[in-house]
């Protein structure tokens, strides 16, 4: 059989008739795994029917064979799909089925949707699901944050009165001093002294991350936890988290165990940021060391001008506000654009950040950089 042609029959999908080819052993069952999920219509409306019918163990197993088909990036697109084509969240209630899926981030943000209504016995599977993509996340981003976050720490504390010779940045005093060389004596003379601040144990900077747990934010409030949790275990950093919808959870005690902490979120509902905002301002006890992380679209269901009053106030005492519009991997998102324009006019930048990027991010807050701009570079990169 032509390759070309082979190739072409698995995208169009159908019978044979279109290419004159047809399919047979693994093709026909990729094919068939395909058809199953997007085949089918209704003239042109957009809305599809799939053939994968209302049983659980049905649906399982041809999880079961599009991880056999497919690699695990296209299985997590084919199950995001699944999901919102076949309205198949009633049946990811089921142990079968969630035993069958590729842990992703989507899935997990799927499953916290439905944990107030998940049955006992399905609650396990979910549990071990939601674990595995938490370690997967944590081994990949704890230590890039670590690293970012301690030197940016270390940078901030640097003074130029060091106390003890082992205490000079050598490297940093001498290019400070070049314009002091004595080239007949091929010596510098320092006339300031750049030096390290020494280390210190007690609490450098207090982080708030306020995170939107309405449904659209569900990949932002599983990336969020995580990085949470590895803010928390810094002892140089007093971390606290909440999460809000038209109520605010404080989920601090919870850090030590980001998969406790993400099944006691509750995706969905309505949104009062001026509230949760209102809350995070009450952490707060050194504004000037504070960093408050608002990640969230900016639909505000709560009073709009006394947010934006709160959030000048904290700005006007020292504190850093950040706003991420997503904390994810799906770009920019949909956000309310005059709250972020409101924002933007008071010096509090609103921007979609990746994953990838929090760590830097992170950094450049401790250091106190234009985060505004510091995107603005980002954004750049990116588009190069």
């Amino acid at each position: 059989m032509d390759e070309r042609l082979r190739r072409w029959r698995m995208v169009l999908g159908g019978d044979a008739d279109g290419t004159g080819c047809s399919l047979a052993g693994t093709d026909a069952r990729m094919d068939g795994a395909l058809a199953a999920l997007y085949n089918g219509g209704d003239g042109g409306s957009g809305e599809r029917s799939g053939g994968l019918g209302a049983s659980a163990p049905r649906v399982a197993r041809w999880l079961g064979d599009i991880r056999s088909y497919f690699p695990s990036t296209v299985v997590q697109v084919m199950q995001k799909d699944a999901v919102e084509r076949l309205n198949l969240t009633r049946l990811l209630m089921e142990p079968e089925m969630l035993d069958a899926v590729e842990p992703d981030v989507h899935m997990v943000g799927t499953i916290l949707s439905l944990n107030r209504v998940m049955p006992e016995k399905a609650r396990e599977s979910a549990r071990a699901l939601v674990r595995k993509v938490v370690s997967e996340l944590e081994r990949k981003l704890v230590q890039k944050t670590k690293a970012a976050v301690t030197g940016a720490l270390d940078r901030s504390a640097r003074t130029h009165r060091p106390k003890r010779v082992a205490d000079i940045d050598w490297n940093r005093t001498i290019r400070a001093n070049l314009k002091n060389y004595l080239p007949e004596r091929n010596t510098v003379i320092p006339s300031r002294l750049v030096g390290y601040g020494r280390r210190q144990r007690a609490v450098q900077r207090e982080v708030v991350l306020c995170i939107d747990q309405s449904g659209s934010m569900a990949a932002s409030v599983v990336y969020s936890s995580v990085f949470g949790a590895v803010l928390a275990s810094m002892r140089s950093l007093r971390t606290s988290l909440v999460v809000f919808d038209t109520a605010v959870v404080d989920l601090t005690d919870q850090l030590h165990d980001p998969v406790e902490l993400l099944f006691g979120t509750q995706l969905g509902g309505g949104t009062d940021i001026n509230r949760a905002i209102a809350y995070s301002q009450g952490l707060i006890t050194r504004p000037n060391d504070s960093i408050l992380i608002l990640i969230s679209d900016l639909y505000e269901g709560g009073v709009r001008e006394e947010m934006l009053r709160r959030v000048a106030q904290m700005t006007s005492v020292g504190v850093q506000v950040i706003v991420l519009l997503a904390l994810s991997d799906e770009g920019a998102p949909f956000y309310d654009h005059d709250n972020a324009a409101a924002l933007a006019a008071m010096g509090v930048p609103a921007f979609a950040c990746t994953p990838d990027a929090f760590p830097d991010l992170m950094a450049a807050a401790i250091e106190r950089r234009d985060i505004g701009r510091w995107a603005e570079r980002r954004l750049e990169r990116t588009a190069t």
